[in-house]
Parts: structure tokens; C-alpha cells; sequence
């Protein structure tokens, strides 16, 4: 079977044949395109059949995928139209767009490739440059976001990540419904105005966007409460658990440090010294030595010991079921935490009370929905940045990120050579 067989197989194009295939003295497959006989050329402007004007003196290449290994191009000599909208333009190709030399087949089989491998990877294993596959990832971005579906978007999580140094930050949004959990959208810089963004440009790619979010799950921070309660006034705000319980251990923490330099100022006995996380860690995940020191610690008179117990004793409030009796509790640990004469504690129960009705949604949403997935998309997209040793611009690990847990659609082809 000729090579111009199977190509007429999984890419045949309507307007143009394949003419012939030659392999160069450096093993390099050459594909050679021609015109059809009595096919008309297309504007590369307008997309409008146009008469021929003139044709390039030298063909140019066009990158395929490597087919058992070789190097293989499409080599056409490109055709100028004389358009009556446009004027003289390039002519429109099925298998490429503008001055670009790589084909949309070789750009998704990139594409394809960048999800499982560094993109530096990519390059070096198909001879080709970092730059091609950004443009490759940028190019199935673009159309994904282009054809992807938003109904049924009911349930959102915000969240905030650390991509560069200098205070760097990314806004982060997912979809957290039942069976469709993705990325949503990537705003630059952590501010009420990059999450305003998110709002507006969602309703423009789907009227009643906003209408649809029926609960939204965000940490404490106060501008994306605002933001939530302005954009989305009918929606469940659903305070994460993660980030209520993140904020306990660092009172926690705050507490034991200050203690130990107390202990450690007047002369007794280092007792809270590596303790640290024989307080902060779960006891099911605590190591035999730690059980034995946090049982030794807690027959001590010690402000931390009393912290940590005001700590254990809140884990509770998660384990009710309806908000109501979820709430007195709340009340009752708030104001134990109050008389505490643990200045930390008391701030912490003074926090909790200023959100009771947020933290109290999460028993409203049925415990269905928190931010913990958002989390956990965040360790993923760690990964994605170690993998990468970390991204320059914003253009570029936005395409990244929307590339690797978008779950967009991509370009369907006749045939896939992965």
C-alpha cells in the first residue's frame, strides 16, 4: 500500500491530492501536495472563492506527525487569490491557518503529548522546539474553550495559588459538581476584580450562567465573599472546612511557640520541645514516639494542652447533621473558647462567629460540597508546575492549566496516531 493510500485514508482533503511521496537523504518524508483540477482557492481572509492570482516560486513545509519514526512534511506551493472583498490575500489551506508551518494534526499530536510529558520533553523526543509545542497547547486551548459545554454548572469552588515569587498569585476556579469536576477559569492576581472577571466573561460565553450557581465554596477571605454576594446573591457561600480547620493549627501552633519561649525564658524543663506536630497531626496519623510524648503532654497544665483540647473538642461541629443543633454547639465552643484566657482562642472563636451563617451552610448544602477538591486541584497543579520548572508568563501556564484539567474538547480528526 502506497503512503498516499493510507493519507487519502485518515486526512483526505476535497479540494487537493496527494502527488507523490519522496524520502529525503536525511530521512525525511515529503509529502507533495497539488491543487485538484478545476477546485476553486479560497481567501484566507474571508474564506470566499477567489481566482488565483499567482503561486510561490518555493513550496513550503508543513510538520505532520512522525510516521515510524521519520520526519514527515507536506510541501505545497501556496497560491495568492485575488479577492474582490479582501484584495490580493494567501490562500486558505485545509490543513494549516496563516504563516503557521505546523498542520493541525501535528499541533494535537503535540497537544496529546504535553498532557503526559514536560513540554521541554515533548520537543526533544519529536525534534522539535519548546515554542511549537506552546503554540500546539495554546492552539487545542483556544478551541477547547471555544466548544466546551457550561450547562449545568451548579456548584463552584474559588481558590487562590502561588505561582510565582514575589507574592504572585493566581485565581483559581473549578466546577464541583458530581461528575464533572474541572477547571473552570485562570485569573491573574488574587483581587476582587480578577473574580469579578470570572463572572462576566462566563455569562457572555452562556447567558444565565450566574442564575445557575446554586452553591459556592471559598476560604474566609473577605473580597471573594463580596464578590460571591454581589455576583451570585442566590447562592448557597459555603465556607471550606479545609481552610476553617488550617486556621486552628495555626493558632495552635502560634500558641505552643509562644509557651515554649516562655518555658523556655524562665528556666524550666524544654517539655513542649519537637512537639509541634504531636499537636498539629491527626492522631491516626501520629507515629508511635508522637503518641507517647502527646500522652505525656497532655497530663500537663499547659496553655497549649488546653488549646489543643479546645481544637479536638470543635471537630465535633463537623460531625452534626442539621444546622440548627450544628449552630448551639458553635455558641457553646465559641464561648468556652472565650473564657479560655487563650488570647488565640478567643480570636479564633471571635472569627468563627463573624461567619456562623457561611459555616453553617455547609450543613445546609447537605455536606455535599467544600472546597477540599479545589485543594486538592491545587496539589495537581503543584505538580504540573515542579514538572515544568515553573512558567515565565501567565499566557503561557494559563494554557497549561487549562490544557491538563480543563477537560476541554479537543479536535477531531480521522484517525489518532497516539
Amino acid at each position: 500500500m502506497r503512503v498516499q493510500t493510507i493519507l487519502n485514508q485518515v486526512w483526505r482533503f476535497k479540494d487537493f491530492v496527494y502527488q507523490k511521496c519522496t524520502l529525503e537523504a536525511d530521512r525525511r518524508l515529503m509529502i507533495h501536495v497539488r491543487p485538484r483540477k478545476g477546485a476553486a482557492a479560497l481567501c484566507g481572509q474571508c474564506g470566499g472563492p477567489a481566482p488565483v492570482y499567482d503561486t510561490a516560486p518555493v513550496a513550503r513545509q508543513f510538520e505532520l506527525p512522525p510516521l515510524w519514526g521519520i520526519a514527515c512534511f507536506l510541501l505545497y506551493a501556496m497560491r495568492r487569490v485575488s479577492c474582490a472583498q479582501c484584495g490580493v490575500r494567501t490562500e486558505r489551506v485545509p490543513w494549516a491557518d496563516g504563516k503557521n508551518h505546523q498542520t493541525y494534526l501535528h499541533r494535537a499530536f503535540l497537544a496529546g503529548w504535553a498532557k503526559l510529558l514536560p513540554w521541554q520533553t515533548v520537543a526533544d523526543k519529536f525534534g522539535t522546539c519548546w515554542q511549537s509545542v506552546h503554540r500546539a497547547v495554546e492552539w487545542v486551548v483556544e478551541y477547547g474553550l471555544a466548544h466546551r459545554n457550561l450547562d449545568g454548572v451548579t456548584a463552584i469552588g474559588v481558590d487562590e495559588k502561588q505561582w510565582h515569587k514575589g507574592h504572585k498569585y493566581l485565581t483559581l476556579v473549578y466546577q464541583l459538581d458530581e461528575g464533572q469536576r474541572r477547571l473552570l477559569w485562570v485569573g491573574k492576581e488574587r483581587t476582587r476584580a480578577a473574580f469579578r472577571s470570572f463572572f462576566r466573561e462566563m455569562e457572555q460565553c452562556r447567558q444565565g450562567f450566574c442564575a445557575g450557581i446554586r452553591f459556592l465554596c471559598s476560604d474566609m477571605w473577605q473580597p471573594y465573599l463580596r464578590v460571591a454576594a454581589k455576583c451570585v446573591p442566590q447562592a448557597v457561600r459555603i465556607l471550606d472546612r479545609f481552610h476553617v480547620m488550617q486556621k486552628f493549627s495555626k493558632a495552635l501552633d502560634k500558641v505552643r511557640a509562644s509557651e515554649a519561649k516562655r518555658l523556655r525564658d524562665a528556666g524550666e524543663p524544654p517539655v513542649l520541645k519537637r512537639s509541634r506536630w504531636c499537636f498539629l497531626k491527626r492522631r491516626g496519623n501520629l507515629t508511635r514516639k508522637q503518641r507517647f510524648k502527646l500522652r505525656d503532654l497532655l497530663r500537663l497544665n499547659l496553655r497549649t494542652v488546653r488549646a489543643y483540647l479546645l481544637k479536638e473538642q470543635f471537630q465535633q461541629f463537623w460531625d452534626y447533621v442539621h444546622p440548627t443543633w450544628a449552630g448551639k454547639f458553635l455558641d457553646t465552643w465559641c464561648d468556652k473558647a472565650k473564657r479560655s484566657r487563650i488570647p488565640e482562642m478567643a480570636a479564633m472563636a471571635k472569627t468563627l462567629i463573624a461567619h456562623r451563617e457561611l459555616l453553617l451552610n455547609w450543613f445546609r448544602a447537605k455536606k455535599q460540597y467544600n472546597n477540599g477538591i479545589s485543594e486538592g486541584m491545587n496539589y495537581k497543579i503543584d505538580l504540573t508546575v515542579r514538572r515544568a520548572f515553573g512558567y515565565r508568563s501567565f499566557a503561557v501556564i494559563k494554557s497549561a492549566l487549562y490544557h491538563q484539567y480543563g477537560n476541554l474538547p479537543e479536535p477531531v480528526f480521522t484517525h489518532r496516531f497516539w
